[in-house]
C-alpha cells in the first residue's frame, strides 16, 4: 500500500475528491482535463458550436465528452462502436457518429467546416479529416495516436481558416500546471456521476479483462481493488 517515488512527482491530493474518484480519473482523466483547459484558454465558448471528440469510448474521449458537457458544450462524439451510442450519451454527448462519417479520403485540402474545435486522440487521417473541418479560428487539442502518429495535411487550413492545433502532454508539464488542473478536475471539472464511467474489479479479475481490452472489447474505466 505505499511506494517510494521522487518528492518532485507528489502533488497533494485536493481535499473535496477522494483517492478512488482520482484512479477513475486517472492519466486518462487528467489528460481530458487538460485538453478542455486548453481550448477554454484559446478562446473556445459554446456559442461557437459543436465540439467533436474522437476515441469517444476511450478514457480520453469518456471524460472529454463528460467535462465538456459539465461546461454546457455540444459534444459529438466519434467512434467505431456503434452499439455503445446511448452509453455516449448518458456521458454526455448530444449527437455520436461512426468513423466513416468524419474520415475523408478525398484528399481535399479543405472539408465544409463544421466544428467549433475537437478533442483528438485518435491522430493519423481521422484527425487529417477532423483538422480540415473545423470552422474559422477554431483548434483542435491533439493528445494521442490511436490511429498513426502521421498526419498527412496542407497547410490551408492553417493559413485560409486559421485553424490552431495545440499539443496536449501531461507528462513533463510543469508541476504547478498539474496542481492547477487537479484543482479544476477536484472542482469545475468534476463529472456528476463517474459510476456512468468505471466500473471496479479485483486483482484477480485481471487476466480476464487484459484479452478484452487488447480485442477491444471494453469500455470505460475499470478500478482494480487491491485487497
Amino acid at each position: 500500500q505505499y511506494i517510494r517515488v521522487p518528492k518532485e512527482w507528489v502533488i497533494k491530493k485536493p481535499s473535496n475528491i477522494s483517492l478512488k474518484e482520482l484512479m477513475v480519473y486517472g492519466t486518462a482523466g487528467f489528460t481530458a482535463a487538460l485538453s478542455v483547459d486548453k481550448l477554454l484558454r484559446f478562446g473556445i465558448n459554446i456559442s461557437g458550436g459543436d465540439v467533436i471528440v474522437t476515441g469517444a469510448t476511450g478514457g480520453v474521449g469518456l471524460f472529454s465528452i463528460g467535462i465538456l458537457k459539465k461546461l454546457g458544450f455540444d459534444v459529438v462524439a466519434v467512434t467505431g462502436k456503434k452499439d455503445k451510442g446511448d452509453f455516449l450519451r448518458n456521458i454526455g454527448a448530444k449527437d455520436v457518429i461512426g468513423r466513416e462519417d468524419v474520415e475523408d479520403s478525398s484528399g481535399k485540402p479543405l472539408l465544409k467546416p463544421k466544428w467549433n474545435a475537437a478533442v483528438d486522440s485518435v491522430g493519423g487521417s481521422i484527425l487529417s479529416s477532423i483538422i480540415r473541418s473545423i470552422k474559422y479560428g477554431g483548434a483542435v487539442a491533439v493528445c494521442g495516436l490511436a490511429q498513426s502518429p502521421k498526419l498527412d495535411i496542407t497547410v490551408f487550413p492553417f493559413i485560409l481558416r486559421g485553424v490552431s492545433i495545440l499539443g496536449i502532454d501531461s507528462v513533463e508539464l510543469h508541476r504547478d500546471d498539474k496542481e492547477a488542473i487537479l484543482h479544476k478536475i477536484s472542482n469545475e471539472y468534476k463529472i456528476d456521476d463517474l459510476s456512468l464511467i468505471y466500473t471496479e474489479v479485483y486483482l484477480e479479475d485481471i487476466k480476464y479483462l487484459v484479452p478484452e481490452m487488447l480485442k477491444g472489447n471494453l469500455v470505460g474505466r475499470y478500478i482494480v481493488k487491491i485487497d
